[in-house]
């Protein structure tokens, strides 16, 4: 695994997931309404975590965890909700080929972000990459 780091190994399985997430995601939310569709989801996701949380024995005591901590993941999970919100509503009313292209403008979203909060340089390349993900989605959306 020299070619391949550990975290993009993870990132590729993220990027395939979340592909199939807009599939799957477009064929459920076709029998029941979105807010419910996703609640589901939410339910599912916390079941797998859990499991795997117990099979890893990675369980930490509430108390444990610095306030920051339980901040910021409150924060990214009421961030996380109100996406997936909108991602399931989007699916129900819209094409899945123009609604995913909308959706990983994220990357654009996350770059800026982290330049202006987390004190991330950008870089050409990602400048020109972001650009690229903002002009891939244009075409696709729109022609």
């Amino acid at each position: 695994m020299n070619w391949l780091n550990r975290w993009e190994l993870y990132a590729f399985g993220s990027a395939f997931f979340a592909g199939l997430t807009a599939i799957l995601g477009k064929l459920g939310v076709a029998g029941v309404n979105s807010n419910l569709a996703t609640f589901i989801r939410t339910l599912v996701i916390i079941a797998v975590t859990a499991v795997i949380l117990f099979i890893r024995d990675e369980w930490r005591k509430p108390e444990s965890i610095p306030a920051s901590t339980w901040l910021f993941l409150t924060l990214s999970g009421i961030a996380t909700g109100l996406s997936w919100l909108c991602y399931y509503r989007a699916l129900q009313l819209g094409p899945v080929t123009k609604v995913a292209p909308i959706d990983k403008l994220s990357v654009v979203f996350a770059i800026l972000l982290g330049v202006l909060f987390l004190g991330e340089h950008l870089t050409w390349q990602l400048a020109v990459g972001g650009s690229l993900i903002v002009l891939g989605s244009l075409v696709m959306v729109l022609f």
